[in-house]
Order: C-alpha cells, then structure tokens, then sequence
C-alpha cells in the first residue's frame, strides 16, 4: 500500500482513488487534463504584482506587503509551501514590521490555479494568524474552489514525489 503523505487526512477513499491511479499510471495524465499549462508568472517582481492585485481585489484594508518572491530554499523537506512572515526592525524610535509573502519555487512550473491558491492562502494569514474556520472561509470568498485546489495540489505534490516525476 502507498503511503500518501499529503493526503493522510483525507478520508481512505479519497486515498484508495488516488493510490488507483498511481497503480493504473494515470495520475500524471489525470492532473495534466484537469489542470493543462502553466502560469505566465516567472520572476518575483511578477509575483509581488499577482499578489498585489488579489490584495488589492480582496483584502484592502489588510497591512501593506512589501515583499512577495519564489524562494528557492523552501521546499517540501520543510512541509512549506509559501510562508508568510514579519520582519521586525527599528527604524528611529518605532518598530516597523514588513510583511513578506514567499512561494516556493517549485511553484513556477505549476498550474496557474495552484499558484492562485497558494498566494490566496499566504494572503489570508494577513488577516487571520491561523489555520481556523475564519481563514478557511476567507480563503474561500478569495478562490470559491479553495478546498477542491487545495486536495488536487496535495495530490500534485504526490505525483512530483513518485520516481521519475521531479
């Protein structure tokens, strides 16, 4: 039986679909039909811009980010997909936190919509710290098919990790 690492909290189902395909050699082709191509946004200055415009669209009033990049040190070893982070300094006599958004940079090469989700995600932490049912739901009012990308990412994620597909 195939250990699913991204998709342990899946219900078994959901898994054994999953683990069918891997057998029948038919993932690859299934993500490829679902989600073909790959986004046009290539270098970190493109990405500030993506991410700029979904906050612009959905979270004006949310702190301002002043960096958004790939980064190359995060990467699955971590469980990190994109991290959102504050960077404190003391400017004068006031402490001014940055706010800076980091997708990994596995993430050039994927679907337009795993991109989507994954900056959708990081921008949500602007506004709700953690993972709870507020975060959840304003991930959704960003992507409606949040959780549907959020399983197919997991089963991309999968499908990278299998021999021969990195």
């Amino acid at each position: 039986m195939t250990v699913l690492c991204y998709l342990q909290a899946y219900p078994p189902h959901l898994q054994e679909q999953v683990r069918q395909l891997i057998a029948s050699d038919r993932l690859g082709a299934y993500l490829e039909q679902r989600y073909p191509g790959q986004h046009a946004v290539q270098n970190d200055k493109a990405l500030y811009q993506y991410a700029q415009d979904l906050k612009q669209q959905y979270l004006r009033s949310a702190p301002p980010l002043d960096k958004v990049l790939f980064d190359n040190r995060l990467d699955l070893t971590h469980r990190a997909l994109g991290l959102n982070t504050a960077v404190s300094r003391v400017q004068g006599g006031k402490l001014k936190a940055k706010k800076e958004i980091r997708v990994a940079a596995l993430f050039k090469e994927a679907a337009p919509q795993f991109l989507r989700m994954i900056v959708v995600h990081e921008l949500a932490h602007l506004k709700e710290r953690d993972h709870n049912k507020a975060f959840y739901q304003l991930c959704q009012h960003m992507e409606p098919d949040y959780h549907q990308l959020e399983f197919d990412l997991r089963v991309y994620l999968t499908y990278r990790e299998l021999p021969g597909n990195t």
